[in-house]
């Protein structure tokens, strides 16, 4: 019989991003198996173009009825690696093998509430996930992540006034607030790269939540910068990313595909830390220079594993603190890297 595989991950793009190592490594190991991956609707799009994968199946909002349809399926193995109250309903029901992952959530709490880091040195959320199929024969060919753009959403960017790998790609929101460097830090930066790198245009990145945002940023600038929230779906904001020269981005899921796509990046940090597992991490054939900023010493971070909607303390410092300057260095180091 045919072996099939059920890989689940229900959210959130950065995290849908890090289980597609897991995902090549097994159709690599197993090549003539089915893989199927099982999402939330909204995320479909993010591994629907993937070639490793046969079958995208969509959470419903009643569990049961997703799990009857999956019952159909007589799957070899799941592999979970969400791990959470209804992916553990999934595995029971289903009755066959299962695997999953450490998420390494005691660790993180202590690391949170009495800031000793118990956690793995540079051990990266895309290597626990491998440890999950391991048992399968699975190994890690240290390709990195992927990000598969379909052809229909390819951006010509030329139409927006942009010329390939010349332009700056500035991710400026996140889905929490705490993830989000301030609007004026945004507006002083571009200020310093209009001064000392007046070739480079800056391409605004986000969703329809981060309109105003955007809006207010370009309302202080002419023709330098570019204002795309809102106006493309994910893979079509990916393509426009693709076609930059370096990405800016806070620890949100753009900036993990832009790692995937093998692109130099300058990762901000505030509320949450790379300890966690998720700094930029590259593939043997992607690897490029990048960059982490963040409030190193600042006492009261990390304050949560995935981000807040406001600062506990009130003070905002992780972000606020971080320097303008910082960030131009960090990006003209980067120029400088590539034309070596």
């Amino acid at each position: 019989m045919k072996q099939k595989f059920l890989i689940i991950r229900f959210s959130s793009i950065g995290d849908i991003v890090f289980t597609t190592p897991v995902i090549r490594c097994l159709r690599k190991r197993y090549a003539d198996a089915e893989i199927h991956f099982l999402t939330k609707p909204e995320n479909k799009i993010i591994v629907e173009s993937n070639p490793n994968i046969d079958k995208v199946l969509l959470l419903k909002k009643s569990l049961f009825e997703t799990i009857s349809e999956l019952k159909k399926e007589h799957y070899t193995a799941v592999i979970d690696l969400h791990k959470n109250l209804r992916t553990f309903a999934i595995k029971q029901l289903l009755f066959t093998k299962n695997y999953s992952f450490n998420k390494l959530n005691l660790e993180k709490e202590i690391l949170i509430h009495f800031h000793y880091n118990l956690l793995p040195q540079n051990l990266h959320i895309t290597e626990r996930n491998l440890v999950a199929v391991a048992a399968l024969g699975v190994e890690d060919d240290g390709e990195g992540m992927d990000y598969f753009i379909a052809p229909q959403h390819k951006v010509d960017i030329e139409k927006l006034g942009l010329v390939n790998g010349n332009f700056i790609a500035w991710v400026i929101g996140a889905k929490h607030f705490t993830k989000v460097l301030p609007t004026e830090k945004v507006i002083e930066s571009i200020r310093l790269f209009q001064q000392k790198i007046p070739d480079r245009k800056v391409v605004l990145l986000g969703g329809r939540e981060d309109v105003a945002m955007a809006e207010n940023i370009v309302s202080n600038f002419t023709e330098s910068v570019v204002n795309t929230c809102g106006k493309f779906n994910l893979s079509e904001s990916v393509s426009i990313l693709n076609q930059s020269k370096i990405v800016i981005s806070g620890d949100t899921g753009l900036l993990h595909i832009a790692v995937a796509l093998g692109k130099p990046v300058v990762a901000i940090f505030g509320s949450t830390v790379p300890e966690f597992g998720v700094f930029p991490k590259y593939g043997k054939f992607k690897i490029q220079p990048s960059a982490i900023i963040e409030m190193k010493d600042l006492d009261c971070r990390p304050c949560t594993k995935f981000g807040r909607n406001s600062c506990p303390k009130g003070h905002f410092l992780c972000m606020k603190g971080i320097e303008s300057q910082r960030i131009f260095a960090a990006v003209k180091n980067i120029l400088n890297d590539l034309e070596k």
